[in-house]
């Protein structure tokens, strides 16, 4: 098996081709911004890492992480918080893929370097492992680069693929690039799915008998942020024995859907308005429809002894109060759904308050599972969700139902952190 993995001629293909679309992309940069981004942040990143990682002792274990984003490495942080506990001398890297990841937990204090994955090329691949030094590369969800998976491995490596999904609709399936996936999956040592259909997929399409359920780490990670409300002590008095509607990680049309709905309950809950972004040109296009609308707010950074929740919108125009203000929510709303996908759904259900979100989110399993199991709506437009909205602010018993289901949901699927740890600690 290992022969034929290290010499697929699907992974072949992709060495081979991967210089012509790296020159492409190189040539086009000046016409994309995005692309021009993409190539700056990683000028002389191994460079970086390995200067900052330099001193590090040689015998200690090394467990290097990779995610794509944000939401992809807080399924990883119960894990490195599980590992630390194992065996404080762990040395941790990791690496993301986005800008939103990077920028996020670039200061993660847990890792002796945090970066952006190099180019994908065999040469990047292998001068970034021969500095890493890896013990296990733990990669989580997605995001497979060939060239680095493949250098690992010859390295000695041992690859693990955590919280994997396999969506009925992925393109893994697809006949043209199913060889390719199945060349990739064979790499990593074990497979840890988040569901069990994930797990049958694995074994029975890819061939990866290594596949076991395990679960999602962010069931684990949402139930170990919730007991640290502590950013929000100074707004929770104001909302004590009152009904809170958090809005959180909301884009122009879901604050535009909400407001509109909002505006006509007769009975309103309190609105903590939680932005997606809080760059200033967004924030002046939410004052400016806050004022069209003549609803009164006071910004969190303004905010003073005088606010009055029932009679003005609270709007967090500050980073790193979402996940606590959940916290003192009757009812959640979570933005996203009108654009590519929902937001994170778990982190107002563990609190066991209602969540409402828009019709985008089957990219999300635990998205789909928490609608399934009757913890989350999906509205459609302003007529749908000013209905729910009514419904659950005026009747406390169905307000109440709906949330125990939500809190149940995450309660019954922890324990994903666990198997993976001491999956790691039997290679270590």
């Amino acid at each position: 098996m290992k022969h034929f993995v290290m010499h697929s001629f699907a992974l072949f293909c992709y060495s081979l081709l991967f210089p012509f679309f790296h020159g492409t992309a190189k040539l086009i940069r000046p016409f994309s911004p995005k692309l021009r981004t993409f190539f700056e942040v990683r000028k002389a990143v191994i460079e970086k890492v390995e200067k900052k990682i330099s001193q590090l002792p040689s015998p200690a274990f090394r467990v290097w992480i990779h995610a794509a984003s944000v939401g992809e490495f807080e399924q990883a942080r119960p894990i490195i918080a599980a590992l630390k506990e194992k065996r404080p001398d762990i040395i941790f890297f990791v690496s993301f893929l986005s800008d939103s990841g990077y920028n996020a937990r670039k200061n993660f204090p847990d890792a002796a370097a945090v970066f952006y994955l190099p180019v994908d090329s065999r040469a990047n691949a292998k001068k970034l492992i021969s500095v890493l030094k890896p013990d296990v590369l733990l990669l989580m969800r997605y995001d497979f680069w060939p060239n680095h998976l493949v250098e690992a491995k010859k390295y000695g490596t041992k690859l693990i693929l955590a919280a994997a999904v396999l969506q009925q609709n992925a393109p893994y399936f697809k006949p043209v690039v199913k060889r390719f996936y199945t060349s990739i999956f064979h790499l990593f040592d074990h497979i840890y799915t988040a569901a069990s259909k994930d797990t049958a997929a694995f074994r029975q399409i890819f061939m990866c008998l290594n596949a076991e359920t395990a679960g999602d780490p962010r069931f684990d990670q949402v139930i170990q942020r919730s007991k640290n409300p502590g950013r929000i002590d100074h707004i929770k008095p104001f909302f004590e024995n009152k009904t809170v509607l958090v809005a959180g990680s909301v884009w122009d049309k879901d604050s535009a859907l909400l407001l509109s709905a909002w505006q006509e309950l007769a009975v309103r809950p309190s609105l903590i308005l939680v932005p997606h972004q809080v760059h200033p040109e967004n924030m002046a296009r939410l004052t400016r429809d806050l004022q069209t609308r003549s609803i009164a707010f006071v910004k969190v950074s303004a905010m003073t002894e005088k606010f009055d929740p029932a009679q003005e919108v609270l709007v967090i125009d500050q980073t790193g109060y979402l996940v606590e203000l959940y916290s003192i929510a009757s009812i959640a709303y979570v933005g996203g759904g009108f654009g590519v996908n929902v937001h994170n759904t778990l982190e107002p259900a563990v609190y066991g308050i209602p969540v409402v979100f828009g019709p985008n989110y089957h990219n999300s399993p635990e998205a789909e599972a928490l609608v399934d199991a009757g913890g989350a709506t999906v509205i459609f437009d302003q007529a749908t969700l000013s209905a729910t909205l009514n419904e659950i602010v005026t009747n406390a018993t169905e307000r109440a139902k709906r949330g125990k289901i939500a809190k149940t949901f995450v309660e019954e699927r922890t324990g994903a952190t666990a198997i993976i740890a001491d999956s790691i600690m039997t290679l270590l």
